[in-house]
């Protein structure tokens, strides 16, 4: 099968085990703002982003090495075994000082000591299942990936419509059973139960890989996959910083009659740039194991720019898509209109998410040349950037200013590693292309938004323009790789 054909394909899959599981998490929004105040949202999305820079930290970066050393060396078993007990060693560590500390973990991240053991929970069974899952991807079995993590999150959802619509009203009928089960203002608590349950259900579901195998643990092989992730891991964190660390900054910037509401609006709002996110996370997904298994065939750098121009045409449609549709968007999926008044945030996330997935693209370089201190040092400056704006601006501007802190931040991480890419990696991207294709894309979403306030007969016209431009441009191309078939 063409290698393009292939990529897209297990992008289209990976896509469905991304899109799938964040529809159906976005599905708890209204159903949070229904039974919650914006308060309680916003000290949920608070612990949510905690969560994040505490799974990069629990990860540190033995995904991207497994992949790496799982290409690069013939003893892949070594490989693997060595991943998982280095996993399972620095899980338990973490899971022993944080029960044990658990009051002072929650001081250190402001939380109920009621919700220590469920967040403790749920970090270890998650740092536990990176291996399996990683193993799934390594071996390009993206269905069975799809479908735990689709499944996973389907439960997580159910659980929630059960505890916080369900229960009440099933305790309410005085039935003795849903009655000893359920407690009132105990909200918080049931969307983590609900999601340890999910996060053990994939775990078990994915942990057979250690139970297959006799165990061997390579020390000179641990240290060099560490001397790879670390570098990942001190990215990852930057990432982190610039994706969540922002809720964090404006709980404590904001004055404390205002910060968990405003956080509550700027959370749901973000979420209508949810479909660059998922197509950006659902690429790299499938990207980032070509990149590895193809850095050594005859001409990889050509294949490398093919995808990233097809990346930006792709993205480029998304972001004029969701800048033309962002009313009927609103209304559908953030119901309550107390959250618009953050709208604006949209097609600053949208454009950020947009550089990052570039930049992602582009990061290939130094992967596959094991110069990882180099995403650390681009993705520091990023984080840099976040931090200085964010406490600069917040007091004066509230959530606008993580909005512009984001966008200023992927945006410099992108042409940084464009700029080190050409010096150490060169690859021939179509420059003119990428920055046509962006450019008349943010055009016509500035002329739709702003200039014909969201008027849908107007921002149709303009998208039907730009995607018979992509056509034009691209069809044969694109049909060569889709339709033409194989001898």
């Amino acid at each position: 099968m063409n290698p393009l054909k292939r990529l897209f394909k297990q992008t289209f899959i990976y896509g469905l085990a991304t899109v799938m599981p964040r529809v159906l998490s976005f599905l708890l929004v209204p159903l949070y703002t229904s039974v919650m105040d914006p308060e309680t949202y916003g000290e949920i999305s608070v612990i949510f982003s905690w969560f994040a820079i505490f799974n990069v930290v629990l990860a540190y970066g033995m995904e991207t090495a497994f992949f790496r050393f799982f290409n690069k060396y013939d003893d892949k078993q070594k490989v693997i075994s060595t991943s998982l007990i280095s996993l399972l060693l620095s899980s338990l560590v973490f899971f022993a000082v944080a029960f044990i500390f658990k009051g002072t973990f929650a001081s250190l991240i402001d939380v109920q000591r009621s919700l220590v053991i469920y967040i403790i929970l749920i970090l270890v069974l998650d740092a536990l299942a990176i291996v399996p899952f990683a193993w799934l991807r390594a071996n390009e079995r993206p269905l069975r990936y799809s479908i735990v993590k689709v499944v996973s999150v389907a439960i997580n959802l159910l659980l929630n419509v059960f505890f916080l619509t369900m229960l009440p009203k099933m305790a309410q009928n005085g039935e003795a059973l849903w009655t000893a089960i359920y407690k009132q203002d105990f909200q918080i608590e049931y969307v983590f139960i609900a999601n340890v349950v999910s996060s053990g259900v994939a775990f078990v579901w994915v942990s057979g890989i250690y139970f297959e195998r006799r165990y061997r643990f390579d020390k000179l092989l641990w240290k060099e996959m560490l001397r790879y992730s670390l570098p990942i891991m001190l990215a990852g964190l930057a990432f982190t910083i610039n994706e969540v660390f922002d809720r964090i900054l404006l709980d404590y910037l904001l004055p404390e009659d205002i910060a968990k509401s405003e956080i509550g609006k700027y959370s749901a709002c973000y979420k209508l740039a949810v479909f660059m996110t998922l197509f950006g996370t659902a690429f790299r997904l499938g990207v980032e194991p070509f990149f590895f298994s193809h850095a050594k065939t005859e001409n990889p750098k050509k294949a490398y720019a093919q995808i990233t121009n097809y990346f930006v045409i792709m993205g480029s449609m998304i972001f004029l898509g969701v800048m033309v549709f962002i009313d009927p968007l609103k209304q559908l999926l953030v119901r309550d209109q107390a959250f618009w008044e953050a709208l604006d945030v949209v097609p600053i996330i949208l454009l950020a998410s947009f550089c990052l997935g570039i930049y992602h693209n582009l990061s290939v370089w130094y992967k596959v040349t094991d110069r990882t201190k180099f995403g650390a040092y681009i993705s520091s400056v990023g984080a840099f950037i976040t931090l200085a704006i964010n406490i600069t601006l917040i007091p004066k501007m509230g959530y606008m200013a993580s909005a512009l802190a984001t966008l200023a931040a992927y945006a410099s991480m992108m042409l940084l590693s464009y700029h080190y890419g050409k010096k150490y990696y060169p690859i021939p991207y179509n420059m003119r292309k990428i920055v046509f294709y962006m450019s008349v894309s943010l055009v016509f979403s500035i002329l739709s938004f702003y200039v014909f306030n969201r008027n849908l007969i107007a921002g149709g016209i303009l998208l039907l323009l730009f995607l018979g431009l992509v056509y034009k441009m691209e069809g044969d191309k694109l049909k060569s790789i889709f339709i033409k078939r194989e001898n």
